[in-house]
């Protein structure tokens, strides 16, 4: 080992990543196009093994078959721990081939969830995943103990994962409909700080626009649900194979969530626009059906010219100050926040961009 050499490749090294991406390819995998840092091991100017991470999940780790037997993962991944904890980031992911699970296993990781036979996550505590749940049983026996819900034996629960960046007419109807078909509502607000919209602000405007509605539930996704450490191709462009894979560990993910809080149905919004939530709502049909949880699809509200009411119309709309048509399309609490100057900054972002739209 003394004789290699660990390096940090960066994007502007043509060369260095070409060797890379040639690696990863002998090994079956394509490289991730958002990396924030990549490291290589050379033996005199050939790599002979690499490992990257985006945010705080390690992922694209690749050994050449004649160097194996070696501890050069074992170097990778310590070397880019230390990176990941210089960053600030102590819950450390891995996301890898399902073959690959083993040796992460045996480094320290522990499994949370499989996608399908293709990808499996990993994480650096133990016992993180399931304090997360915990704490998810904590807040829904807390809200249960103050509503009537109490009296009945066997309530339904019911669950709808939500971005609503921002929150609109649109998502009010789909937790509307929901609520009408449950006894508990567990409305999962996604944590990722990613969206136009910031988390905070998100998360106050989806319980300000359903303040109304008495049997809600609501919790944060955490690192674990519609996050860019399970499912980055919900913030950005990637291929179809790519969402499929991540689409399938969220699911398994959510599934294992599901039946720790007796979750039996979950409801969606039909999607007309976005790529990888359609691909992503037809992959939960198969897989919830496969867990015992049932899919409802709500068809997509529309406004008064029949056009379906989106956050990303809504963000388009703002972008060009067309405030008669986001006011149609989003609830009084919503609009009130964006006429306010504390949405000010928000709305000059989505000015400067040429694309507001999600995939």
């Amino acid at each position: 080992m003394s004789d290699y050499t660990l390096t940090r490749i960066y994007p502007s090294h043509t060369q260095a990543m070409n060797q890379v991406t040639r690696l990863l390819a002998a090994e079956g995998l394509q490289i991730d196009a958002h990396l924030d840092y990549t490291a290589g091991l050379y033996d005199g100017d050939t790599l002979i093994a690499t490992g990257s991470f985006f945010r705080n999940t390690l992922r694209c780790f690749a050994i050449n078959p004649n160097y194996q037997g070696q501890a050069l993962l074992n170097t990778l991944v310590s070397h880019l721990i230390e990176e990941q904890f210089r960053r600030g980031y102590s819950h450390v992911f891995v996301y890898t081939k399902l073959s690959s699970a083993p040796y992460f296993k045996a480094l320290g990781f522990h499994e949370v969830a499989q996608g399908g036979t293709l990808i499996s996550l990993l994480e650096n505590h133990p016992h993180a995943f399931t304090s997360y749940v915990q704490g998810l049983s904590q807040d829904t026996e807390a809200a249960l103990s103050q509503w009537p819900i109490s009296n009945i034996t066997n309530p339904l629960h019911v669950a709808i994962v939500m971005n609503a960046n921002p929150f609109t007419y649109g998502h009010l109807h789909l937790v509307e409909t929901a609520a009408v078909h449950a006894d508990v509502l567990h409305l999962f607000i996604v944590s990722e700080d990613a969206s136009f919209f910031p988390t905070f602000v998100r998360k106050q405007l989806v319980i300000e626009g359903t303040r109304h509605i008495k049997n809600i539930v609501y919790h944060d996704c955490g690192p674990y649900l519609i996050s860019s450490t399970v499912f980055p191709s919900y913030f950005q462009k990637s291929e179809n194979a790519t969402i499929t894979s991540q689409a399938l560990l969220d699911t398994a993910i959510f599934s294992r969530i599901a039946h720790s809080l007796a979750i039996t149905h979950r409801y969606v919004g039909d999607e007309p626009f976005s790529q990888v939530t359609a691909i992503y709502n037809s992959i939960m049909e198969k897989q919830l059906t496969a867990s015992g949880i049932t899919l409802h699809t709500v068809p997509r509200l529309t406004d008064e010219s029949g056009h379906p009411i989106s956050a990303s119309s809504v963000r388009q709309a703002l972008s060009t100050d067309n405030w008669s048509t986001v006011h149609s399309m989003v609830p009084p609490t919503t609009y009130r926040f964006l006429q306010s100057p504390q949405a000010q900054p928000i709305l000059s972002a989505l000015k400067g961009v040429e694309d507001v739209t999600h995939y």
